[in-house]
């Protein structure tokens, strides 16, 4: 059980650290993996950034996902479940193309004027407050495996050891502090898991920007 995510962040932070990654980068997904990417960039004294997939909903039902797409395009389908809810193409493409959007509008919020961080050939670590399927993570995974990076790591403090058995194949490596059963949601295995802010996601990127401009 962690406090909160900031503690979840440091205890993932000295495991990290050990890794002893040369020229590494942090990607946190917001809100809360933000907070966790924090802690995280500022142990390897890396530059932080945020990367956002979105779920694609099934017809009629928003929360069921039948696949993710990340801010490049990069899609994920669960191919048995829309062939068992015979959804059709013209509803995914149009399903595609509002997360986009929604995607790049809450990246703009995030990021301002400042530019994506380059990853190429660098030591990228994707980082969440915690993964329970796995659905939206594969996106950002497969798409930052397109942008080149030396070597992807996945670190998030909390999940299920199903998923992390079936993200392995995906990432160089994984970091996780903790992969109890049974496993219902992350928000069981944190004291404080209050719902984080744009306003704590901006104000937490530009302190990164501010530290690692002094290193």
């Amino acid at each position: 059980m962690f406090s909160d995510r900031k503690e979840a962040g440091e205890i993932l932070a000295e495991k990290l650290e050990k890794l002893r990654l040369e020229n590494p980068v942090v990607l946190a997904i917001p809100r809360g993996g933000v907070v966790v990417g924090y802690e995280v960039a500022r142990k390897l004294k890396a530059p932080l950034d945020v990367i956002v997939p979105r779920k694609l909903g099934a017809p009629g039902n928003p929360e069921l996902a039948i696949g993710a797409v990340a801010e490049d395009g990069t899609i994920i389908l669960d191919s048995s479940l829309i062939d068992y809810l015979e959804v059709d193409e013209g509803y995914i493409k149009k399903e595609k193309e509002r997360q986009v959007k929604e995607i790049k509008r809450r990246l703009n919020v995030y990021r301002g004027r400042f530019s994506r961080l380059e990853i190429e050939r660098r030591d990228v670590v994707i980082v969440d407050d915690g993964i329970a399927t796995g659905a939206t993570i594969r996106a950002a995974i497969a798409s930052v495996r397109k942008r080149k990076p030396a070597s992807l790591t996945l670190a998030v403090p909390v999940a299920p050891p199903s998923t992390i058995e079936k993200l392995r194949e995906e990432v160089d490596r994984i970091v996780c502090v903790s992969t109890p059963e049974p496993f219902f949601a992350i928000g069981q295995f944190y004291t404080d898991f209050r719902q984080t802010t744009d306003e704590e996601v901006i104000r937490l990127l530009e302190k990164n920007r501010r530290e690692v401009a002094k290193t």
